[in-house]
């Protein structure tokens, strides 16, 4: 018997100590608690349906600027920020501007890293909120719901602030900014990007994500990156993916797309790398400005697939010590 019961102490503290080598250690050198957290934190395609179903439902009317439908929008992405815990960067949600007598509203949350040093930087992922309100007219429906552009790039920047709220693996601070205004010629990420500027923000990089609800082809790279000759960002990323998440799109340079989305005006006023990222390529969605952008013409399994991959991505860059991605020269 007292043999068996030394034989069982050894046991026990041998698997102890693994146990204790295996937390301390973590997925990525995180902690024990952050990976018992991040480890029941899941993106699932269900929750960005429901999401989806709602912000591109008739009810919000397409999401134009100064509607009562993107009020609502405004309040339900407000409302996920709250449940989350993700806290307001300003002292509300929103960063409000005029556009001759309309009102919008960028709504803008924030994440506080949790390292002593690198918090004062921040990481800004966004995307446009926003539609045109209405199209030509389909089978008797005039309302362009705007689910790929860009109900599906705001719905990830949401569940990535969700992700990071929860995990709290982020050493850099993050703001969720979600954008009024893009359609009339990106003016709400115009008026933060500003605004943040004059708040004299240390700004690190930023990722705009543009039309995200559908899978390329087979043969080509799951996402693009806009400007991706401008700066590094793109092999970075793919490195703490562990594959080419994020690729080269010939037609992108050709099409403009780099000064066409919400980027952009992060880029011309802080001067750091500022990029969209998307899965539309302009040969996998018919649907672009029309009214039949629905949700039910969304690939939530794709969607959920390059949020999760996206995670240690970011989360690799946003964790670094130093600043590994820079702007090239062109």
């Amino acid at each position: 018997m007292k043999k068996y019961s030394t034989l069982l102490i050894i046991f026990c503290i041998i698997t102890s100590c693994a146990f204790k080598t295996k937390a301390n250690n973590g997925a990525n050198g995180k902690s024990g608690n952050e990976v018992k957290n991040s480890e029941i934190i899941e993106i699932k395609a269900d929750d960005i349906k429901k999401s989806m179903e709602y912000l591109a439902s008739d009810e919000l009317e397409g999401r134009a600027t100064g509607t009562k439908g993107i009020e609502k929008a405004a309040i339900f992405i407000e409302n996920y920020f709250k449940k989350n815990n993700i806290k307001p960067y300003f002292e509300t949600y929103r960063d409000t501007f005029k556009l001759g007598e309309l009102t919008g509203y960028n709504v803008v949350g924030m994440i506080e890293g949790n390292d002593s040093n690198l918090k004062n930087e921040f990481i800004i992922l966004g995307g446009h909120y926003d539609h045109i309100g209405k199209g030509k007219e389909v089978n008797g429906d005039t309302i362009a719901n705007g689910a790929n552009d860009d109900a599906s790039g705001t719905i990830a920047a949401m569940e990535f602030g969700r992700y990071f709220s929860k995990s709290k693996t982020n050493k850099r601070s993050i703001l969720i900014t979600l954008y009024s205004a893009e359609e009339m010629g990106l003016k709400g990420s115009a008026n933060l990007a500003k605004r943040l500027k004059e708040k004299g923000i240390n700004a690190y990089t930023m990722i705009n994500f543009e039309m995200i609800g559908v899978p390329r082809a087979a043969d080509k790279s799951m996402a693009y990156m806009s400007g991706y000759n401008r700066s590094n960002f793109a092999p970075i990323l793919n490195k703490y993916a562990g594959e080419e998440v994020v690729g080269f799109f010939p037609k992108a340079k050709e099409f403009q797309l780099f000064f066409r989305s919400d980027n952009f005006p992060f880029f011309k006023e802080l001067n750091m790398p500022a990029h969209a990222i998307s899965t539309f390529d302009f040969t996998n969605f018919d649907y672009y400005h029309h009214v039949d952008d629905e949700a039910d013409k969304m690939d939530y399994n794709h969607m959920a697939n390059f949020i999760n991959k996206m995670i240690p991505a970011l989360e690799g860059m946003m964790n670094a010590t130093n600043k590994e991605v820079v702007l090239s020269d062109e």
